[in-house]
């Protein structure tokens, strides 16, 4: 069966000049008044047609068009701009601008705003930019945004916004109609997409010249004499047009010219056996079959190296019967070649592959360090725009070490969650492999990496994902990943990725394909997104994990990581967004969102069974969930892990506020858990003060005693572990918390890099904390004790006390949270000799033991040595 559909794509505009033919009379003649025709209206329009950079220049800003994210703003609107000069070394690299504070408003950038969306802004380029004499402005760059810098308006594709300015003493001629978008390399939108539709066709010249316009080499229209030419074209035929304006003025010669084309028959054919989403490899790599996923497109082209970059006949894609999918097969590939790919959809858009393992940044590559990603392929620049895939047929397989790891037992597990940015100055995965000394001796058996798949930007927590299937290169290449992954399971640590797949973000091809700019949300066809979060705290667009499409998508990339990188599990960000039963998103709705929700229940199951089915040895699957115990418990009960942010609390605690330190809620028991194994409990994360930080600011005092003073806020910590690490169940520490790291989460803003203080390591308190750490957790990973059902505790008052029995040895943990001496009435659960774990001392005990404890004293007692 064949469909037939004619439709048209831009290839690319290119501007040819030809040398210029001097006439001996030249200087003698007039030189004609500046052309003053506005462009086309669009995004940015700008007056004159050819701006020089001596010249004001006036643009408007039209933010309804591009992105549109600035639409119906209610305040001022501001340029973050700079120029592209013959010094520039790529469309990214701005000159001179004009204000570094990007997310403050600054008054010499602020536009007029002349109401229904546009706003106006006038400038000398030479002047306003401070330009030295010499050195020559070819563009200026932009970027439109409000006050605080939190929404940008840019182009369609999310790109940098451009004008290209001119020399006025030279012929210039350019295409007026069909609009240009303003990219770094300006590309026509021609929206006709039939054979027999004509297109209209305007252009202009910077000079008065004899004008001629050209389909395919065929004129179509001329004009002598005159500074603009307007003309319509007939489509007569399918595949490659090329369109031509040329301006001759005193013997002068300029053309400019852009090729499209008109699609011929888009054929329905079944995708072959065996081809899977994105690349599918063939004939030993010197062939491959591109899959996109896109219901309801009417066609596509593959574009990239290995054709130019150009929309090709023989790259035209093909449909399955199902209109679901686009394929096609390449060959006369070099197995050995990294090529760089896109796909051009339905003429108007073109985005990277969803599935793609490696993408190439041009706003964030050039950033990256040669010693973390040596021989980066380099962007294809001025052959296309945006991110752009990669792929390879044999890059390099990693030769695994550790075959056969076994993962620690879940109630074993304590966790290190560590981001890569703030954790090592390099930020890379090669000198964390060359760290894992440090955390080997502190006796974790388990890092959580903050996400690490491909996010916006560099410098980011990650929580800001774009792509699922590639590491984000700023740490570090694929081989070093799996390195690290390797390095730490010869050490008996598990590597458990954060993964974010409540929400994506702009860069991601999946929101791009159906999005609706007017109003900046995903359109209501989108076969993966939510128009509208269902639920407070979201961020970016939300996925609607009710669909058949995402929950595709969503186990691909779960298999994906579990067998390509031998991941031992994921903690799942914003596990309770995974819903599309609509509480609301202000406020008012946190609550309602945590109450006990079947259908989102529904989802983690079907998940958590998919990823049993890959993986049935202790794979961890843990959610940032925070819902009602009757949900969680559901959740647990089927082999889930929720997190247990006891932070508050424990702080309270540290502080010496024993009023709000109720540390209950750290025993499994009290949310109604049969086993302990369910719940990760921590008093630290990446989301929460640190407890350093409230102790030396907030502390409490009594007397001569302070928690504000250094050394007395350590301690308090140290005593804060021993309560964590002695309760039965999973536990989990956040980088540097065992150095007491009191550096507020607000330092730099939330989400910025914090003081990377390996300094730290050589002070003698922070040390003794650091080696208290090590003792907590060697004590729980090596004693089944700290596994034990049998629990009695008292954790709401200033003395705290956790009594564990089991049948070979028994534990007591008493410690006050005061600021003032307290006497603890100590229950033994039996009579005789009981080992003070820190001192090694041993007490003889006869019924109950009254003890008066100091601020910030503990001990913990068993009545047996522990391994």
């Amino acid at each position: 069966m064949k469909t037939t559909f004619f439709s048209l794509l831009i290839i690319i505009t290119i501007i040819i000049a030809s040398c210029k033919k001097k006439d001996v009379n030249e200087e003698l003649q007039p030189t004609p008044p500046p052309v003053n025709i506005p462009t086309e209206t669009g995004l940015l329009t700008y007056e004159p047609a050819f701006p020089p950079a001596d010249e004001p220049v006036t643009f408007t800003y039209d933010a309804t068009k591009g992105s549109s994210a600035l639409k119906d703003l209610a305040g001022d609107v501001f340029v973050h701009t700079g120029v592209i000069t013959d010094k520039s070394t790529s469309p990214y690299d701005w000159k001179y601008v004009k204000s570094s504070e990007f997310n403050k408003p600054v008054e010499v950038t602020k536009l007029t705003n002349l109401g229904n969306n546009k706003f106006k802004f006038t400038l000398t380029p030479k002047q306003f930019y401070n330009v030295p004499a010499g050195e020559n402005i070819l563009k200026l760059a932009m970027v439109f945004r409000n006050a605080d810098g939190s929404k940008e308006g840019k182009n369609t594709d999310r790109s940098d916004i451009y004008l290209p300015l001119y020399n006025k003493n030279e012929l210039n001629v350019r295409f007026t109609n069909p609009e240009s978008q303003p990219l770094y390399l300006a590309v026509p939108t021609v929206k006709i997409q039939m054979v027999g539709e004509e297109l209209v066709v305007v252009a202009v010249a910077s000079k008065v010249s004899n004008l001629t316009l050209q389909l395919n080499g065929t004129n179509f229209g001329t004009a002598n004499d005159a500074v603009k030419i307007s003309a319509t074209a007939k489509i007569l035929t399918t595949g490659k047009q090329t369109l031509s304006v040329t301006a001759i003025a005193g013997g002068e010669t300029k053309t400019s010219s852009f090729d499209f084309v008109i699609n011929g028959t888009v054929v329905t054919e079944a995708l072959p056996a065996g081809a899977t989403d994105g690349v599918t490899f063939i004939n030993g790599g010197k062939s491959a079959i591109f899959n996109l996923y896109a219901p309801g497109k009417q066609f596509a082209y593959l574009i990239g190296d290995f054709n130019q970059w150009t929309s090709e006949p023989a790259y035209f894609m093909k449909k399955t019967p199902d209109g679901n999918r686009f394929w096609v097969q390449v060959v006369n590939l070099d197995a050995g070649t990294e090529y760089a790919y896109q796909y051009q959809v339905d003429a108007s858009l073109t985005i990277a592959d969803p599935y793609c393992q490696k993408v190439l940044d041009p706003w964030n590559d050039i950033f990256i360090p040669v010693s973390t990603y040596p021989n980066l392929k380099k962007y294809p620049t001025g052959k296309t725009s945006g991110i752009v895939s990669v792929m390879q047929y044999n890059p390099n397989p990693y030769p695994w070490k550790v075959n056969n790891f076994a993962r620690p037992n879940k109630n074993k597990l304590v966790i290190y969650e560590l981001h890569l940015r703030d954790f090592i100055a390099k930020a890379n995965y090669i000198t964390l492999t060359d760290t894992l000394d440090y955390l080997s001796n502190l006796g974790v058996n388990a890092i959580e990496l903050m996400p690490f798949n491909e996010f916006e930007g560099n410098d980011s927590w990650g929580y800001n994902p774009s792509f699922y299937f590639a590491p984000d290169k700023y740490y570090g290449t694929k081989n070093n990943l799996k390195a690290f992954i390797d390095e730490c399971h010869s050490r008996g640590i598990a590597v458990i990725m954060d993964m974010v797949l409540n929400h994506s973000f702009g860069q991601s091809p999946m929101v791009q394909l159906y999005f609706d700019a007017s109003v900046g949300k995903p359109a209501s066809n989108n076969p993966w997104f939510n128009p509208v979060a269902t639920h407070p705290y979201s961020v970016g667009y939300d996925f609607n994990h009710e669909s058949q499409a995402t929950q595709y998508f969503t186990k691909n990339v779960l298999k994906f990581w579990m067998q390509e990188y031998k991941i031992d599990g994921y903690r799942f960000d914003l596990s309770k967004g995974f819903t599309q039963k609509n509480s609301g998103t202000d406020g008012g709705a946190v609550g309602p969102w945590g109450e006990y929700d079947a259908s989102r229940i529904a989802i983690w199951k079907n998940y958590n069974d998919y990823m049993k089915s890959i993986d049935a040895n202790n794979f961890y699957v843990i959610l940032e969930h925070f819902a009602a115990d009757a949900e969680e418990r559901e959740l647990a009960a089927q082999g889930m892990m929720l997190w247990n942010n006891v932070n508050h609390n424990f702080i309270e605690g540290t502080m010496g506020f024993t009023a709000g330190s109720d540390l209950s809620r750290s025993i499994y028991t009290t949310h109604g858990f049969t086993d302990a194994s369910g719940l990760i409990t921590y008093m630290e994360s990446h989301d929460e003060e640190r407890m350093m930080f409230k102790n030396l600011k907030y502390g409490n005092s009594a007397g001569s005693y302070s928690v504000k003073d250094v050394n007395t806020a350590l301690k308090r910590q140290e005593l804060a572990a021993a309560f964590l690490f002695t309760t039965p169940g999973p536990k989990m520490i956040w980088q540097f918390g065992e150095l007491g790291y009191d550096i507020s989460i607000d330092e730099n803003g939330r989400t910025g890099k914090k003081p990377i203080l390996w300094n730290y390591k050589t002070i003698s308190q922070r040390k003794n904390l650091y080696a208290m750490f090590a003792k907590f957790i060697k004590l729980k990973t090596k004693n089944d004790i700290f596994n034990t059902s049998n629990i009695q505790h008292s954790l709401n008052g200033a003395v705290k006390t956790i009594t564990l029995k089991s049948a070979d040895n028994n534990v007591v943990v008493v410690g006050n949270f005061d600021v003032v001496d307290r006497t603890a009435n100590i229950e033994f659960p039996q009579n005789g000799q009981w080992i003070d774990f820190v001192s090694g001392s041993v007490i003889n005990v006869s019924g109950t033991l009254s003890k008066t404890l100091a601020p910030g004293q503990y001990y913990i007692y068993s009545s047996k040595v522990f391994n």
